[in-house]
């Protein structure tokens, strides 16, 4: 799979708040971008990406607990395939790369918490959804691996830290986390989560999907040059990752491997029509 171009008009918009600095709650607009790919499996029309969904709805939806970011945009992807503005949803693929958690006080950005629920709202409606934890999730109240054993049992969710599964004939690896301290969860030393980038990449995967990630030299295109050199040394693929946002989603390193960034952003990957 190869992206051929990304829209730079949003397909759709979807109403979300969050913390500005100086803790004052805004609200911000969460775009849907659409990608055009030479080919997807038969069987599997679309495939959408996100990460770092870090919102809440709005206030009449709930007030201070109202819903995950995450949960609306899957009700709301649901809607537009039911209009046919993106793919049937049982058509549609779904990876999440992490951080998808936003305090229900709205007090503050950042804080870590509970996204079953965001991966649990999109496996209900979609095909089939993988994907990372990023430095801020938990899968459970509180990091309980009872809890997060049995959210992985469920049908149709398939979470990756340091392997790979095959769904519908793509081979999707995928690393959990950031660079950082070890004792914390889902950090990794430099080394350590440089190893595991190459050994994922040496297995030839077609869709790579990294919270944490590479930089682009020469770019303000912002992550990890030990990252970026790993994967340069490596067949390409398609990466796909979040945690630090960048102005231009889509970039190519010198092997060839695209770099999509999704932090903030939805994308949708369709196929061109011959």
């Amino acid at each position: 799979m190869r992206i051929l171009s990304i829209t730079d008009n949003p397909i759709h918009t979807l109403a979300f708040r969050n913390v500005a600095p100086g803790r004052a709650v805004i609200t911000e607009d969460l775009a849907v971008l659409h990608a055009a790919v030479d080919r997807l499996p038969d069987g599997l029309q679309a495939i959408v990406a996100t990460s770092d969904l870090q919102g809440r709805g709005p206030a009449t939806l709930g007030g201070d607990h109202s819903p995950l970011l995450g949960e609306l945009l899957a009700e709301e992807l649901e809607v537009l395939a039911e209009l046919g503005e993106i793919p049937l949803a049982e058509a549609t693929g779904v990876i999440l790369a992490g951080d998808l958690f936003a305090r229900p006080e709205m007090d503050r950005r950042g804080g870590s918490g509970d996204v079953r629920g965001v991966w649990e709202a999109f496996v209900r409606r979609f095909r089939w959804v993988v994907g990372v934890a990023g430095n801020h999730d938990w899968f459970g109240p509180g990091w309980s691996l009872p809890h997060f054993e049995t959210f992985k049992k469920q049908e149709g969710i398939f979470f990756l830290d340091g392997g790979s599964v095959m769904l519908d004939s793509l081979r999707i690896g995928g690393l959990s986390g950031t660079i950082g301290n070890p004792r914390r969860p889902y950090r990794r030393l430099e080394e350590d989560f440089c190893d595991n980038v190459g050994r994922l990449a040496a297995a030839g995967p077609d869709v790579l999907v990294m919270h944490d990630g590479p930089d682009v030299m020469g770019t303000e295109l912002r992550g990890w040059p030990s990252v970026r050199q790993v994967l340069e040394r490596s067949r390409p693929t398609v990466v796909i990752r979040g945690h630090a946002h960048w102005k231009t989603p889509l970039a190519t390193l010198s092997n060839g491997s695209q770099v999509l960034n999704v932090d903030s952003r939805v994308v949708v990957l369709r196929p061109v029509r011959g």
